[in-house]
């Protein structure tokens, strides 16, 4: 007999849960995707609004698969509508679903475990009315005035004449014919960062608003015009949504708003620094006409030849005038007759000072005789003296200085020392 073959070892028990999982123990592909299919399948039907950006009608197929893209960011989502769920649509799209329509979609989210793909399943479509589009752009409006984004203090003022003009329009657009070559025909030298984009459709917005962040991050670019055609109000519908109305709120660079014609509002007119009224006004707003300034100019300096010559006649009348006054005429007899008064008050100046010192000389006399009369060296030449103890006392009485007492005897002209000898009847 060979060998007896090995028993198989014993199966492994596979985690319950995704955190279970290790490199040595993992889960099969087939076990996630069970997973996720269980756990998809719980998620509730839902309503989810979105723009149409892809229609793939296979003939025979009793689904349609359409991609719905979120109106504000680029991300997308598949959904498979059943051609009875559409048959009921054609009762107010008669054309059916078409690229761009704004639609809602009551659906729930499908997982093929098979491919690995999700996508959603929808029983009921519907489309957005302008009514219900007009009552959204309404409501929007309060949000973003509550805000303060349309107050006139926080829109700025566009520059005189800009080193670069940014323009945001459709591809070889009208539009943008229209601002360049009526800028160009108004300032000659005038230059543009141009950025073609989608300016209607699911993309617009996406589109619109990288073009601005671009053109705004340029330093040479000092204002930037957003510019398209009328049309439907469908068709204006990225020019009121309200991520592209947050980045032009948020520009450094001065906005303006050209879109669609007079009658045309979209919420961005009311966003932008400056609104235009058409793609030819946002070019007359946003350069000055070399002709009108060259005008301007002549005019000024006309203005200001005559204000200099007007001003060198009338000096000329004023410095006649002066010259023909007495004292511009014979200025010397004013001077000749200040000069004798001068020599008046000199002279009475002198005799005032002479009185004064004189004065004073007869009081300094009066003082001298005062003190040397007061003074105590007077005394003393009358045969007087100062009598004083070493220590600087004066001796009034012989019990001041005692037999012995060195004395010191102050006279007229010196001193003198002495000792005090014993008084008494003997002595």
């Amino acid at each position: 007999m060979g060998p007896v073959p090995a028993a198989d070892p014993a199966p492994r028990l596979r985690p319950t849960t995704a955190g279970g999982t290790t490199a040595e123990n993992p889960w099969p592909v087939r076990l996630l995707a069970a997973k996720m299919d269980a756990y998809i399948a719980k998620m509730p039907w839902t309503w989810v609004e979105g723009q149409v950006v892809q229609v793939n009608d296979r003939p025979g197929a009793s689904v349609v698969f359409v991609t719905l893209r979120d109106a504000d960011t680029d991300m997308s989502l598949p959904v498979t509508i059943t051609r009875r769920v559409l048959g009921r649509l054609r009762e107010t799209l008669p054309d059916g679903l078409a690229h761009g329509t704004r639609v809602v979609v009551h659906a729930r989210p499908e997982f093929f475990a098979k491919r690995g793909t999700l996508s959603l399943a929808a029983d009921d479509v519907r489309p957005v009315g302008v009514g219900e589009l007009l009552a959204r752009l309404e409501h929007l409006k309060r949000v973003l005035r509550g805000e303060g984004l349309f107050d006139a203090s926080r829109k700025r003022a566009l520059p005189f004449l800009p080193r670069t003009v940014g323009l945001v329009c459709g591809r070889a657009s009208a539009a943008e014919r229209d601002v360049v070559e009526n800028a160009r025909l108004r300032w000659p030298s005038v230059r543009f960062e141009v950025r073609e984009v989608a300016v209607q459709g699911p993309n617009a917005v996406t589109e619109v608003v990288a073009a601005l962040a671009e053109l705004d991050a340029l330093p040479e670019v000092d204002v930037v015009v957003i510019a398209r055609g009328g049309g439907a109000v469908e068709d204006l519908l990225p020019f009121s949504n309200e991520t592209l109305l947050r980045a032009v709120a948020a520009a450094r660079t001065p906005v303006v708003s050209a879109i669609g014609h007079e009658v045309d509002s979209p919420l961005l007119d009311l966003v932008a620094d400056v609104r235009a009224s058409t793609p030819t006004d946002a070019a007359r707003r946003v350069v000055p006409d070399a002709a009108e300034e060259l005008a301007r100019l002549e005019a000024l300096r006309r203005r200001v030849h005559q204000a200099v010559d007007t001003r060198v006649e009338r000096e000329e009348h004023t410095l006649a005038a002066l010259r023909s006054r007495p004292v511009l005429a014979a200025p010397h007899v004013l001077v000749d007759r200040r000069a004798q008064e001068v020599d008046d008050l000199r002279a009475r100046a002198r005799r005032g000072l002479d009185h004064r010192l004189e004065r004073a000389r007869v009081d300094v006399d009066h003082l001298r005789t005062s003190v040397r009369a007061l003074s105590p060296r007077s005394t003393l030449l009358r045969g007087y003296a100062v009598v004083q103890r070493p220590d600087g006392g004066l001796v009034r009485t012989p019990a001041d200085a005692p037999a012995g007492t060195r004395l010191r005897v102050r006279l007229p002209d010196g001193e003198v020392a002495a000792v005090a000898a014993p008084t008494g009847p003997d002595q």
